[in-house]
């Protein structure tokens, strides 16, 4: 690459380096297994469990049409994590880095940048990226890791449910009913690394009961205090994370057929950035979700919520963010062989930035609507054999108009040990402030990059199938593969061969991969877990593109992946869990490829407390997993802590 195409791919990364540290079962809400006996299922009957985030109903893991994970309660508690970006490590098929203290870079199927933009992710049912790049600032999403029920991570467009922005996956983070965490339990630990953590949670109200009735409850607070990675030399990076967050959660069954759910949360936090002052960050959420139960198995659930976001990197940035949204749906069987779900809704978001003489949007304040209308039928075509799915969403947005996501998917189940299916779907991402808005100058005055006010939509259209099986109630094995073909991705253009750049819709892009994984219950006490992945991706350009980049700059990710999980119950209620991944290089910026393991030994020491032992990166003293090369690249260091779980 020549001198002027590498500036001009250091202007965006710069761009990207200033904004990335900155910038009854009901659907969105926790069903089925009580987490807490997980651990004593088997594999065949883990299968079993439903699933919401596919369809936006309830229905079975092993038959579901699409590439979903499912991260359970008592994968999280053994995995030592501390944070959900390390959580998601867990998942077959997700990419997921730490750039800094603070900043992750986290994608499903490639364009992995610390502002990815391709991936939805949602906390019961609401959705926590941001209209500012489409991304997720991770380090402002936090809450109690053990209230988690569970996460389903679908891999592959889910915008004909979800909407715009579920272009290359869905990840919806579900809560434990307040009825399921009755009591109190208090989690502390520290140490290398994890200098401290620690949280508290309180729960009480009717016990969970079919058909009970009055509120049950949960409060909640926890604080984390993450010790700053290090550079390449070892010498501490100087950007730690505290953060502290607090809420609530109230659930109150009116009767058989109505509940209500009202939850919320606050949070505040200081992350750290070297040679630079901390970045402030804090807001708070409100939650209101009311179900119906119909006749017939239908069911009706409206959804309320407001949130607050602000962020401030001092000298350079500042955003406040208040975001309204209304989401209606509708479930019913209209026929003895159809499901279908439909549903509307609308979504208001309103920010104020402030600007600085190298970073500027503008206008410097927006108010943005979003209105989606969706419908989607599923047809039994042979009974407990065959079934088809057709479905669109409408969505009409303030930058670009309507969009039409429609999506096709056909599932064959022919016998009750193994699924084959099969599925089509066009998705887009809508364009953000930074697409649009955005302004990036050096020394103050010069105009090296500029948004582009005519930005049209990105899109997607994928080609999936896939084969879940289980041959013997103590082995599962879940393969997918896809096609996808991407046209209007975001391009870097010189106007008439001259700076400014401006951003485009010029670059397309293919890729194609699989995904496996395996599960294995070698005896009652000891399980197994291995994944893999690979990706292949090519880029193209329109003609007349005058993008020097290549197309590097829309994401960098290994080609492939590799994760080996092992768990033993030992005696003397001891458990010992241990975890090798493997991530390729990453091509542009180069990061070597690297291997790691990480280990958690448990002790219930009594009824009510148990203490565990994690050991995490023991390979290497530290190592780099994103981020350009150089002596100032933050590298992640070997850790150890120990936790302390009190249930009273």
């Amino acid at each position: 690459m020549n001198l002027f195409a590498s500036r001009i791919e250091c202007a965006f990364s710069l761009l990207l380096l200033a904004l990335a540290p900155a910038v009854g079962a009901q659907p969105g809400e926790s069903v089925a297994v009580d987490p807490s006996a997980l651990k004593r299922l088997s594999l065949e009957e883990l299968m079993q469990i439903d699933v919401t985030s596919v369809s936006k109903r309830s229905e079975r893991l092993s038959t579901a049409a699409a590439a979903i994970t499912v991260i359970t309660a008592d994968d999280i508690r053994r995995s030592g994590a501390t944070s959900l970006p390390e959580v998601l490590r867990l998942a077959t098929g997700l990419q997921v880095a730490q750039a800094d203290g603070s900043t992750w870079a986290i994608t499903a199927r490639g364009f992995n940048l610390t502002t990815s933009n391709k991936l939805l992710v949602l906390i019961d049912g609401r959705s926590i990226y941001t209209p500012l790049f489409s991304g997720v600032f991770w380090d402002a999403q936090d809450t109690f890791l053990a209230d988690v029920d569970r996460i389903e991570v679908i891999r592959g467009p889910g915008a004909t449910l979800w909407g715009a922005n579920a272009v290359n996956g869905v990840i919806n983070i579900l809560t434990k009913s307040a009825r399921q965490t009755a009591g109190g339990l208090a989690v502390a630990g520290g140490g290398k690394a994890e200098r401290a953590t620690g949280g508290v949670r309180y729960g009480g109200g009717s016990a969970e009961e079919a058909g009970a009735a009055g509120p049950a409850y949960r409060v909640y607070g926890n604080y984390d205090y993450r010790d700053p990675l290090v550079f390449t030399q070892g010498k501490s990076a100087r950007d730690p994370l505290r953060h502290g967050q607090g809420g609530f959660r109230l659930d109150w069954d009116r009767s058989a057929a109505d509940a209500l759910t009202l939850q919320g949360d606050l949070y505040q936090g200081l992350a750290g950035e070297a040679h630079l002052p901390d970045t402030d960050l804090d807001g708070g959420n409100l939650v209101g979700r009311f179900t119906r139960q119909l006749a017939a198995g239908g069911d009706l659930r409206l959804q309320l919520y407001f949130d607050n976001t602000h962020r401030r990197i001092p000298g350079t940035f500042e955003e406040h963010r208040n975001t309204y949204d209304l989401d209606l749906q509708h479930h019913f069987l209209p026929t003895a062989r159809q499901e279908v779900v439909w549903g509307i809704g609308y979504r208001v978001t309103e920010d104020q930035v402030g600007n600085s003489a190298a970073l500027a949007f503008l206008p410097d304040h927006r108010t943005q609507s979003l209105l989606n209308v969706f419908a989607q039928d599923e047809i039994t075509l042979l009974p407990d054999r065959v079934r088809l799915t057709l479905g669109s969403k409408f969505e009409h947005n303030d930058y670009t108009g309507f969009d039409f996501q429609p999506s096709l998917r056909l599932a064959y189940t022919p016998s009750p040990r193994q699924t084959l299916w099969g599925a089509v779907s066009r998705a887009v991402r809508t364009p953000t402030r930074i697409d649009t808005d955005v302004r990036f100058y050096l020394g103050g005055s010069f105009l090296l990059l500029s948004g582009n006010p005519q930005f049209q939509s990105e899109a997607v259209v994928a080609y999936e199938l896939g084969w879940r099986l289980a041959p013997r109630p103590d082995l599962t094995l879940d393969v997918a593969t896809y096609y996808n073909h991407y046209d209007h991705l975001r391009s870097q253009e010189l106007t008439r061969g001259r700076l400014p750049i401006v951003f485009d819709n010029k670059l397309k892009a293919e890729t194609a991969g699989a995904e496996v994984s395996v599960n294995y219950q070698m005896t009652s006490w000891w399980r197994w877990y291995a994944g893999f992945t690979y990706l292949h991706k090519s880029f193209g350009f329109e003609p007349g593109s005058t993008d020097a980049t290549e197309g590097l700059a829309e994401g960098n990710d290994p080609r492939r992946q590799l994760t080996l999980r092992t768990s033993l119950d030992l005696p003397a209620r001891t458990e010992l869990d241990a975890w090798l991944r493997h991530v390729d290089s990453l091509p542009s910026p180069l990061v070597p490829a690297y291997t790691e393991l990480d280990l958690r030994l448990g002790w219930q020491a009594t009824r009510t407390v148990d203490l565990s032992l994690v050991g995490r990166n023991l390979l290497h003293a530290h190592h780099p997993e994103f981020g350009s090369p150089g002596p100032t690249r933050q590298e992640i260091p070997r850790s150890l802590y120990g936790r302390v779980a009190w249930r009273f």
